[in-house]
């Protein structure tokens, strides 16, 4: 029989309720319908367009849930229960079901089960409890069994068993619902009740020793404070009246009931009035998540300071249902469960649920493997945990730094100890360190997560695999990325002097003190060689140790001094001691007052930016703003002190190796540029702009770097986040820059080449402009151009067309022009 025909016969199985609407929509259609078929056609046309549109979109992006329920959805409309099943198992695969999922799901294979398929819908319910504990999905399996298991309603011993198993099972995990829990013990009490009426009454033995059964299970029941409770007890003096014994069935009454049923009751009640404002303010219609969220945490507080663990197990359970895919009520709930049971299934179980349902968590991942190796699980279960958890997106490298630490962790502590069964080899450590470090090292150069790793792995290198060259490998490797770090070379170092190894830690001592690093990272490793020596090495190591050190400190020294006076900005006051003079005191002033003309100038820069010193390098100071050439001048008195004892000029650098910053935050400091720049290295010196009359940062700064190499990388970090501002990376070129602002800022769109002019506009003065009487009439000095006003024209002079190939004139050209 197929698919279709199950369908169609399972209506005569079950009640309109329990049809599927998959075997709705399967039953064909009668011969009075046939005027709809073209509404049919075309909705199904519909139908199927919406479902392919879905299918497409899960191919593109199979980890979308909300498109999966829909296409589920979509699917039960239809007769096609193998493509539906497809559906389901995909989505389970990926995401825990919510339990509404699992009982479609449920429900649909069962109204087309025979008892041969009995087995596998125990199955499916059996992996629908396991995401999530579910009262309805509960009731739903314990009925199915009742109803289509041959062995439970004929009341076999094995079918007893099997059921009373069930519901033993099913108490903590839904009979403590407060407001559902009710369904459980009653469905538990009538199952025992079927069986008493199935035993002969001849059998008193059997009959009595089952009547006690049923009245235990009704003491329990009475003992839980669940709503309507005095209906239970109401129910239960009926029950014992039908047994012979008088109980006021009409009342509250428990003066007849036995002394410990009565104390239970009371105990529940009160318990049930203390949580009623609890159930009733999860219950409200009208709150938002984050409110209704709120709730269940009060409720979770108000039942961990009650003490049971089951009771408070059971509204951690109704939360997640209710919140699955909150990471923050998972970790509470594991965590509870680490620190209640500490080992057991239930913790690992509640793990598993909870990874799936947060697979983005890595901290949940964590505790996974910790709650694995509390529990002895086998190596091959871990890693499989382990491998998965790798698989998984996590909002940041540090969470998979901390997953393959725990990892290495476990391996460690299980080789070590003596209680493990199965044999651990220290290969597995290792290759979970190269793993580890040619997956993260991309991502966190240069970082302390990183060198933290890599120190671990050096050191159980050393203790455990008794492997010194491995040690030293791992350090080596560890170096050439990221050897700008100070503090791995001082790693470095210490492992060898707590080996005794001298002659190896002064060895790296003498391939790193001349490197570059932060701070004063490059003065220190100096002066702890010269400890080192002074502690370990004889007499002729040290003074090796110093004649090596003490250029490199005077070199540092000079490079300090240096970038500290180009740090300096003019005093506020400089202005104040040299007022600049009016135009009546420059007229006053004569010859003396006449500055360098613009071509001198030029010249004399020139020639000083072409000047090289006796090795071949530039000896001229970098100079991106002209303030900083007089700047540079006064550091000249501190140089000439130092000339004599300064063993190589340094290395100047100039502004084609600088990187120039734009959009920086007015809070930026030189240290906080210097860390965002750590990963590119290779920063010599930083300039932060400030404004010369409130001296108020700009917003802008010039980097220098050793070579293009260094400015390459750095100007890779263009637009970046730096201190909550994306900043401007750019190349330096101040030469350009000049030439921009002598272009668009000195006018020269305005600019009149009077040659030009023509002989009309002269005629009014007899042939000779007015700018000309004038120039013949006053000798101009210096820049002064008072005498001829750029905005105030001659009377009859006309503005000429401008020319095509005009070249725009200095002032010093105007002048001459008119001095002729």
């Amino acid at each position: 029989m197929d698919d279709t025909e199950l369908l169609t016969s399972s209506e005569q199985k079950k009640d309109d309720a329990s049809i599927s609407p998959a075997a709705a929509e399967a039953v064909p259609p009668s011969s009075d319908d046939s005027g709809e078929s073209d509404s049919d056609s075309e909705d199904d046309a519909e139908l199927n367009h919406q479902i392919e549109t879905l299918e497409s979109e899960l191919s593109a992006n199979p980890y979308d849930y909300d498109a999966y329920v829909q296409y589920i959805k979509l699917l039960r409309k239809t007769a096609n229960l193998e493509k539906l099943r497809q559906a389901r198992e995909a989505m389970s695969a990926i995401f825990p079901l919510s339990p509404s999922l699992w009982l479609e799901w449920a429900r649909d294979e069962a109204s087309l089960a025979s008892s041969e398929n009995v087995p596998e819908i125990v199955k499916l319910y059996e992996r629908g409890l396991s995401d999530y504990q579910s009262v309805s999905l509960w009731c739903d399996y314990l009925n199915f069994l009742l109803e289509s298991d041959p062995s439970v309603h004929g009341y076999t011993p094995d079918g007893i068993s099997k059921m009373r198993s069930l519901f033993e099972r099913a108490i903590p995990a839904a009979g403590f619902h407060v407001t559902e829990g009710n369904r459980i013990w009653e469905g538990y009490r009538e199952f025992e009740q079927g069986i008493l009426a199935t035993i002969d009454k001849a059998d008193v033995e059997e009959r009595n020793k089952q009547i006690q059964r049923i009245r235990s299970i009704f003491h329990r029941h009475l003992s839980v404070p669940l709503e309507n409770l005095s209906s239970t007890l109401i129910a239960y003096k009926a029950w014992e009246s039908e047994q012979g014994i008088d109980l006021d069935n009409e009342s509250d009454d428990l003066s007849k009931v036995s002394p410990q049923a009565a104390v239970a009751y009371k105990k529940a009640q009160q318990m049930y009035s203390e949580r009623a404002h609890l159930e009733g303010n999860i219950s409200k219609k009208d709150l938002s998540d984050t409110e209704k969220f709120q709730q269940f945490m009060n409720y979770i507080k108000f039942e961990q300071t009650s003490g049971d663990p089951t009771r408070v197990q059971a509204i951690y359970e109704r939360a997640v249902a209710e919140y699955p895919v909150s990471s923050d009520l998972w970790i509470d709930y594991t965590c509870y469960l680490d620190k209640t049971l500490k080992v057991g299934k239930s913790i690992t179980h509640a793990y598993s649920r909870a990874t799936r349902s947060c697979p983005w968590t890595g901290d949940l991942w964590t505790r996974y493997l910790l709650a694995l190796e509390r529990g002895s699980a086998s190596e091959e279960e871990i890693y499989a945990v382990f491998d998965k958890s790798l698989q998984c997106t996590f909002s940041s490298f540090e969470e998979y730094l901390e997953l393959y630490l725990t990892r290495v962790d476990g391996l460690r502590r299980r080789m070590l100890s003596t209680k493990m069964v199965e044999t651990l080899d220290y290969s597995l450590i290792r290759e979970t360190f190269q793993q580890a470090s040619g997956y993260l090292t991309p991502h966190m150069q240069n970082t302390d997560s990183l060198l933290r790793l890599h120190a671990y792995w050096a050191n159980l290198e050393l203790n455990i695999g008794k492997d010194l060259a491995a040690a030293r490998g791992v350090w080596d490797s560890f170096l050439k990325k990221s050897g700008g770090m100070l503090a791995a070379w001082h790693a470095y170092i210490d492992m060898e002097v707590r080996l005794g190894h001298v002659k190896e830690a002064r060895s790296i001592y003498r391939r790193c003190y001349t490197r570059k690093f932060d701070g004063n990272g490059s003065e220190d490793i100096c002066h702890r060689w010269l400890r080192f020596e002074r502690e370990h090495g004889a007499l002729e190591d040290f003074d090796h140790a110093v004649q090596k050190v003490t250029p490199r400190l005077e070199e540092l020294q000079l490079i300090r001094l240096q970038q500290e006076s180009l740090a300096v900005k003019p005093p506020a006051g400089l202005k104040e001691h040299n007022p600049p003079k009016s135009t009546r005191e420059k007229r006053k002033a004569g010859p003396n007052v006449e500055e360098e003309s613009l071509a001198k100038r030029q010249k004399s820069k020139g020639q000083k930016m072409n000047e090289v010193d006796a090795e071949g390098k530039s000896a001229t100071v970098p100079n991106t703003k002209n303030v900083k050439a007089d700047i540079a001048k006064a550091a000249d008195s501190n140089k000439s002190e130092i000339e004599d004892a300064k063993p190589a000029k340094p290395k100047i650098y100039t502004d084609e190796c600088t990187a120039f910053i734009s959009n920086l935050s007015v809070k930026a400091q030189e240290e906080d540029v210097r860390k965002f720049f750590s990963d590119v290295g290779g920063v010599v010196s930083i300039r932060i702009l400030h404004d010369k009359n409130t001296g108020k940062p700009r917003g802008l700064a010039y980097v220098d770097f050793v070579d293009d190499e260094h400015l390459a990388a750095a100007i890779a970090k263009n637009r970046k986040m730096f201190l909550n501002k994306k900043i401007s990376i750019a190349r330096s070129n101040p030469k350009k820059g000049k030439k921009e602002f002598t272009r668009h800022g000195s006018g020269s769109g305005n600019s009149k080449d009077t040659s030009q002019i023509s002989e009309k506009a002269k005629a009014p003065l007899g042939g000779e402009t007015e700018g000309e009487r004038r120039g013949n009439e006053v000798e101009l000095k210096g820049k002064n151009t008072f005498a001829v006003p750029r905005n105030v024209k001659a009377l009859g002079f006309t503005t000429p067309k401008p020319i095509a190939d005009e070249t725009p004139k200095s002032n010093d050209e105007f002048r001459n022009m008119f001095l002729k």
